[in-house]
This record gives structure tokens, C-alpha cells and sequence, in this order.
């Protein structure tokens, strides 16, 4: 729900900055989907099982609360468009949490480090004790190990971070929408 609402919010600042729809059109909508998001967050929102689905209950539920305008939200993007949104919103914001524990884990790292810089420990090879290495070393081995992971999640966000919606399931819409913002 969460992704859904952020991507139809975006969509409809978008909507309005291009003129398919008014800036008082687009105030109406964001706030009735603020408030359908409120009420999924304080566990107030019926779910209806004969809906498909979270868009579908997502938009039922915003002509319901302004009429014929929430249909307008819709403009030029198919339900694959919203699909395929949603879902990269659940990973950029997921890759955003793992990026940032990433971060935190090699901070701690750090400290541990600091802490044990005298401390003796057997390093190992082939399951088998090999030499006398720092604690220290071994954990900032880690440290770097984590910063390769990080790099990598970030290049999937770069990735993952593009907005589908005005594909329109198939060849593309006339209305003339800006993907990039």
C-alpha cells in the first residue's frame, strides 16, 4: 500500500506539473490518498476481498472520497505501469534499508577495531589455524568486504530507481508525461 500510494502521488505531481490535470485537481487527490493511507496505517481501511488487488482497493477507495476526479489519476499508465512501480519502489526502499544497516554494520566494525587493536586471534585457512593475526585486521577485512556489497546494492538502486509508469502496458501513452520527474 505504502508503494502504491508514493507512486500515485508522484504520478499525479507529475500529472499536474504537465497540465493533464489542475494543481487544485492534483491538491484533491493527494489528499484523499493521504488520507486512504492514513487509514491502512491505523488499521482502519476495509479491505474488500472481492477486489483484485491493492490498487484496486486503492482506487475504488479515492472515487469513493472525490468521484469522477480519482478516475483522472489513471491518465496515460495501465495497471502493468503500476505493477511493475510498485514493485521498484519495494525494492529501492528495501535496498535503501540494506544500503544504510550496511553502513551501520561497517561502523561498528570500525569500532570494534578501535577497541581491539591489540588483540591477538589465530587467523585461519582451509578450516585450519594458520598464522597469529589482529583482531583488529581480521574485522576490517570484513569491513572492506561489506564495502564491495555496498557498492553493489547502490548500482542496484541507481537501476532499480527509474519510474515505469506512462509505458501504458504496451506502446506508450500520447499525453505528454515526464518520466524523469
Amino acid at each position: 500500500a505504502r508503494e502504491d500510494i508514493e507512486g500515485n502521488m508522484a504520478y499525479c505531481r507529475m500529472l499536474a506539473k504537465q497540465g493533464i490535470i489542475s494543481k487544485d485537481e492534483a491538491a484533491t487527490i493527494l489528499d484523499a490518498l493521504k488520507e486512504i493511507y492514513g487509514e491502512i496505517e491505523r488499521g482502519d481501511f476495509t479491505f474488500d476481498e472481492t477486489l483484485e488487488d491493492i490498487h484496486t482497493h486503492i482506487e475504488k477507495s479515492l472515487i469513493e472520497k472525490i468521484g469522477p476526479l480519482g478516475e483522472t489519476l489513471y491518465t496515460g499508465r495501465s495497471r502493468n505501469d503500476q505493477i511493475a512501480l510498485d514493485e521498484r519502489l519495494y525494492v529501492r526502499n528495501s535496498t535503501i534499508k540494506i544500503i544504510n544497516l550496511i553502513r551501520e554494520f561497517r561502523s561498528s566494525l570500525i569500532g570494534l577495531a578501535e577497541k581491539n587493536q591489540d588483540l591477538i586471534m589465530p587467523g585461519y585457512t582451509h578450516l585450519q589455524r594458520a598464522q597469529p593475526v589482529l583482531l583488529a585486521h581480521h574485522l576490517l577485512a570484513y569491513y572492506e568486504m561489506l564495502k564491495r556489497d555496498k557498492e553493489r546494492y547502490e548500482e542496484a538502486l541507481r537501476r532499480t530507481n527509474v519510474l515505469p509508469l506512462g509505458s501504458a502496458a504496451l506502446a506508450g501513452t500520447t499525453f505528454t508525461i515526464d518520466r524523469e520527474f
